[in-house]
């Protein structure tokens, strides 16, 4: 048995927790404040030395021989393994000579910041801070591929996108407020499982199943049924993926035909509601958005849509949109016609009620924001103008100098030739992986930080083995939870990993900026330091403000909230002029004559109604949704017990409706095969009734494990819906990610099993030689 003195208190995505390292496995403690803490946890207990750790340095056999640009990244392809002494001038050399030929215009630094929850040993903040030391800058990306729409849409015609979606309605005034839910999108726990920085409770189950005990009606639209916990009690009504904002349309039409919306709120608080209601009914373009209208297109019932429409009406309502909802093309539609519905009930500001997008869509939300100021690693000054929107990086790198639209500006695809990638894998995250990997033989040079060989890691050229959080020293916190967590580290680094810190340490000192980056502090130095703008605010405060030592033997202290009042939007609803929104007219614009302006045939000057521009087809009869995995964040840790335990004959579960199963003679366990024009995946089949007919279910994060099967076509083994997924952006506005829904064919695997080799290092030869490091030896 463990010695519980050796227990230390650490935290990740999806919860804090005490933790200890018997030699072989972690045993690991949920925060004894959580009452219903993640079962993600459990992915972490075989994970420090599982196979698939990079143990050392390894730079790509092919690049060594032919050097930068040497073609095709193919992902078993031979690596060798070398000292830090000889790979780190390898790599400073390189970005030298890019940077010195092409300019750090030529350099993309790839992050997305959930490889720790400590803010210190942050990867994105690593990252950027190198790059803007060692060469002055980078491109970068923007938003993600989360909310990649509506980080776009809700500033243009709503606010702030933090003010209004964190600091607006929490689950206390829901248990004591609201009277009725429209959730477009639902409020799976499993997302709300998961908070950037972590939190030490999880609290969305249990304030869902009191709200439902004291009346609150829940009404879920999705093609789920499982996209509300059982506590919410909530009523199911199965809609056709990507058809909410006719719902929504058709709502907003019986309000306004029946006289029901709130003419007050709208004059005082709301602009451009004329041309929106123009639309609604029909006189814009000659089709009325009546209840039967939408009914046609979306499957719920008219009557249905009518009577949810007049009751949030009679009650105090709140209407919220999930991620899932804009992560599809139009995605930008559903965020402003559900703030346009909301407003039309007059409710937005109230406690409890009105709009909040994304609430239940991470535990972020719903959470009074904390009162003082999180340590936070200072990024530097990046001296390169030019951009990216994060889910663009395929276009990028297969189109350099090519223009496109984004937000209203006239872009133009920089000429990328370094990579630099860090704490992400865009295996997962990215759409359309076949064309992925194409985009990724196109630059010189890749240079990856990874604790793990995932397929980013396999496509790069130099590949640096990057320590676990448990093997490393931290502070964790999140701007809505109440605890700073003192994150001990459990375990010695396996193998020669390194923090992203020391490795960027050494590389700036190979580069003559060391001092720069580090700014003369050891890592420890760094964690005092950021440590001390929280305790001195704790201090101003008259709140209890340990010194850094005390805070560390703790393992957490407390800190304080905001007040619960609702924000700005509260505000705003009292005294619109006083308290104007940041928008061009300081209103709630219903209407937005700056989008107008734009022109985009794709994003219209009001919320609007745009088919799907892939719809089934006698080929590819099925709607794919997929949505976010419940055994793992992301990809993370996939090969983790935990994640491992879902799946079916090994690979990632295919949920199909028993009617869609039936037809196709599937039956629960069966190995099947996902297809359509851009790809095909392997997954094991799950016949329920919890996604609705005509709909299959494959969760993402399955790490991508593609083989040439079928006569040369190929195949991922493993179960990754992505490559199935369009690469396309949600519109001009925006050009967010398209990954939600996508269409496919599923049929029962007939061949042998391929193994699955995702979970192992590539080809590793020893580096020792002389004769491997032409140049080097």
């Amino acid at each position: 048995m463990t010695d519980r003195r050796n227990y230390v208190s650490h935290s990740a995505h999806w919860g804090a927790f005490s933790a200890a390292w018997d030699g072989n496995a972690l045993d690991v403690v949920p925060h004894p404040a959580d009452r219903d803490p993640s079962p993600i946890l459990g992915n972490l207990r075989n994970a420090l030395r599982h196979p698939a750790r990079i143990l050392r340095p390894a730079v790509r056999r092919s690049w060594l021989e032919r050097g930068p640009g040497s073609g095709p990244r193919p992902l078993n392809d031979e690596f060798v393994e070398m000292d830090w002494d000889k790979i780190l001038p390898l790599a400073a050399g390189e970005l030298s000579r890019v940077s010195g030929e092409h300019g750090p215009e030529a350099v993309y630094g790839g992050s997305y910041g959930w490889a720790s929850a400590g803010r210190f040993h942050h990867a994105l903040s690593q990252v950027h801070r190198f790059l803007n030391v060692a060469l002055g800058g980078f491109v970068r990306s923007v938003h993600s591929y989360s909310a990649g729409a509506s980080s776009v849409i809700i500033p243009r015609v709503m606010g702030q996108f933090e003010s209004v979606t964190r600091r607006n309605i929490t689950w206390a005034q829901i248990e004591e407020h609201t009277d009725m839910v429209l959730a477009f999108g639902g409020m799976a726990v499993k997302n709300s499982m998961i908070a950037a920085g972590g939190v030490t409770t999880h609290i969305e189950r249990g304030a869902m199943d009191r709200a439902s005990q004291r009346g609150v009606a829940f009404h879920l639209f999705s093609p789920l049924r499982d996209d509300f916990p059982p506590e919410a009690r909530a009523t199911w009504h199965p809609v056709q993926p990507g058809t909410d904002v006719a719902v929504m349309l058709g709502m907003a039409h019986t309000l306004l035909t029946e006289n029901l919306h709130d003419g007050d709120f709208i004059g005082r608080c709301c602009e451009g509601a004329d041309v929106f209601f123009a639309y609604v009914l029909g006189q814009t373009d000659g089709v009325a958005k009546t209840p039967a209208w939408a009914a046609e297109l979306s499957g719920v019932p008219a009557q249905t849509i009518a009577a949810v429409a007049r009751k949030m009406v009679a009650c105090r309502s709140l209407v919220t949109v999930s991620h899932s909802m804009q992560r599809a093309r139009y995605g930008e539609q559903p965020v402003w016609a559900a703030m346009a519905l909301a407003a039309m009930a007059g409710q937005i500001g109230l406690p409890g009620g009105g709009y909040n997008y994304s609430l239940g869509a991470m535990g972020h939300t719903g959470r009074q924001l904390n009162a003082v100021p999180l340590p936070t690693m200072p990024q530097g000054r990046n001296g390169v103008a030019n951009f990216i929107p994060c889910a663009r990086v395929s276009d990028m790198l297969l189109s350099p100098g090519q223009e496109y639209d984004f937000d209203g500006k006239r872009m133009v695809y920089p000429d990328i030739r370094l990579v630099y990638w860090a704490g992400g894998n865009p295996f997962h995250h990215h759409q359309d992986l076949n064309r992925l990997r194409r985009a990724f033989s196109v630059p010189e040079t890749i240079i990856v930080h990874d604790n793990v060989w995932t397929a980013t890691a396999r496509s790069a050229d130099i590949v640096f083995p990057a320590t676990m959080t448990l093997e490393r020293d931290d502070i964790g916190a999140a701007g809505t939870d109440p605890r700073l967590i003192a994150m001990r580290t459990a375990v010695a680094p396996a193998g020669l990993a390194r923090d992203d810190h020391d490795i960027f340490a050494d590389m700036t000192d190979v580069l003559g900026k060391r001092d720069l980056f580090t700014e003369g502090r050891q890592p420890r130095e760094w964690l005092e330091h950021l440590y001390e703008p929280t305790r001195q605010a704790l201090q101003a405060r008259g709140r209890h403000a340990p010194a850094f030592a005390e805070f560390w033997e703790r393992g957490e202290i407390e800190l304080p909230s905001e007040p619960d009042d609702g924000g700005v939007l509260r505000a705003f609803r009292a005294d619109p002029d006083g308290h104007p929104m940041p928008t061009p007219s300081g209103r709630l614009e219903l209407g937005s004559t700056t989008i107008s302006d734009f022109a985009y045939e794709d994003c219209r000057a009001h919320p609007a109604w745009f088919a799907p521009d892939e719809q089934p087809t006698s080929k590819y009869p099925l709607v794919v949704v997929a949505n976010q995995p419940a055994t793992r964040l992301h990809s993370q840790l996939d090969f983790g017990d935990y994640s491992q335990a879902a799946k079916i004959r090994d690979r990632e579960a295919l949920r199909i409706h028993p009617l869609d199963a039936a037809a196709r003679g599937i039956r629960t366990g069966d190995a099947v095969k996902v297809f359509n024009d851009r790809g095909a995946c392997l997954a094991g089949a799950l016949v329920t009734d919890m996604v609705m007919p005509g709909v299959v279910n494959l969760p993402t994060g399955a790490w991508y494990d593609p083989v040439e099967i079928d006569g040369g076509s190929t195949v991922c083994v493993n179960g990754n819906p992505n490559v199935l997924t369009r690469d396309i952006g949600t519109s001009k506005l925006a050009q967010g990610c398209c990954g939600q829904v996508t269409i496919a064919d599923v049929a029962i695997w007939e061949g042998e099993l391929p193994e699955i080799r995702a979970y192992g290092p590539p080809p590793l030869v020893s580096g020792k030689d002389g004769d491997l490091l032409p140049g080097l030896g």
